[in-house]
């Protein structure tokens, strides 16, 4: 875990889980905002040596990767290393309300951003929602993750659903700075039933098998 300071809601008995994660979610936003691009540039290119590292990764013939937002930690070096290797690369794409789909990465040229506040996505054609099957590995995103596994993401449950689709075994690993890695025996992050669990959780400094954390 990070020395970095890490925000954490004073919660009370009765507090409704959704409130508390939404004051959590705009705690981290506001702190990735102040990181500047230079060392968000450094740390994607980090995130990029990292993934690759992971055995799961390196035999992987088909790897899901999001594009990311701008203060999100980057995928963009991992998406052209993982194309330049030949590994097929699955994007998700955004459908109205929690629809989702996904798309072949073909090359950072083809994503655009379809709408404000919304991240790149492919121009390609779209392959369902069950394309997510063919993945052998899954990078998704998270505002942090803890020592158990849970993962807070931005809300709407996109990811939670779109998991639904995976493979049996296929390893899900997370991306978060540092300092978004939570002990789960101090501050154990807010979760409910149907929140969906990582396997792996990867920062700029190296990756960790959840099952690992927990002893």
């Amino acid at each position: 875990m990070s020395s970095v300071a890490q925000p954490y809601p004073h919660v009370s008995e009765g507090d409704d889980v959704e409130d508390v994660k939404e004051q959590l979610r705009l705690a981290i936003r506001e702190a990735r905002r102040a990181r500047s691009a230079r060392r968000r540039d450094e740390a994607a290119q980090a995130f990029a040596r990292v993934v690759l590292t992971i055995p799961a990764v390196q035999d992987a013939r088909c790897v899901s990767v999001y594009a990311a937002r701008s203060t999100e930690p980057g995928t963009g070096a991992l998406l052209e290393e993982l194309s330049a290797r030949g590994v097929r690369v699955l994007m998700p794409v955004l459908g109205s309300g929690l629809q989702r789909d996904w798309a072949e990465y073909t090359g950072p040229d083809d994503l655009r951003e379809r709408a404000p506040g919304r991240p790149p996505e492919p121009g390609g054609p779209t392959l369902g929602a069950h394309a997510l099957a063919d993945a052998d590995v899954v990078i998704a995103p998270a505002l942090a993750v803890d020592t158990s596994g849970a993962r807070l993401g931005q809300g709407g449950g996109w990811y939670d659903r779109a998991l639904e689709h995976i493979r049996p075994g296929v390893p899900v690993v997370a991306l978060v700075f540092p300092e978004e890695l939570y002990d789960a025996g101090v501050r154990p992050l807010p979760s409910e039933r149907h929140d969906r669990t990582v396997d792996a959780v990867a920062t700029p400094e190296g990756w960790h098998p959840i099952e690992a954390l927990r002893n």
